[in-house]
């Protein structure tokens, strides 16, 4: 009896591991997901597919060290224009309720000045599940690659 009890036991843990894993790659492809929505606000110029992925106290760290909040982020999409922006090497890794997104960026256009730019970057993401079940940007960060 104590040995049908244990091999239940296991039989049960082992379902709550390949349960948690799988939880754990779907919020992976679903943060990779978010990713790619936030690279089409850009590629069509529409800050309005970006602002509901942003938390209210994001904090972004501009490739130029700028800090930017919500607000001057948004802002900053809304006046830069793009030819072109493509991500790769885009690899989400999960801790409970925080994901961690990294990934290449290549974008091309012009700033609010009207300043040509040619970015090429590596990116982190921050992304916390928050209490309402939605997954949001908390913080961001880009490092130019010099060439």
């Amino acid at each position: 009896m104590k040995k049908a009890s244990i091999w239940c036991l296991l039989a049960l843990l082992s379902l709550v591991s390949v349960a948690g894993s799988q939880t754990g790659a779907g919020t992976e492809k679903a943060v990779a997901a978010l990713e790619q929505r936030w690279l089409e606000g850009q590629k069509t110029n529409n800050p309005n597919l970006l602002a509901p992925l942003l938390a209210d106290k994001i904090v972004v760290t501009e490739a130029d060290g700028k800090v930017n909040d919500k607000a001057g982020t948004l802002a900053f999409y809304k006046n830069t224009k793009w030819d072109s922006a493509a991500y790769d090497d885009v690899k989400v890794t999960v801790f409970g309720d925080t994901a961690i997104a990294t990934g290449g960026f290549k974008g091309k256009g012009t700033d609010a000045m009207g300043k040509p730019f040619d970015n090429n970057e590596r990116w982190t993401d921050t992304w916390m599940k928050m209490p309402t079940g939605k997954w949001q940007c908390v913080a961001s960060q880009a490092t130019p690659i010099k060439m």
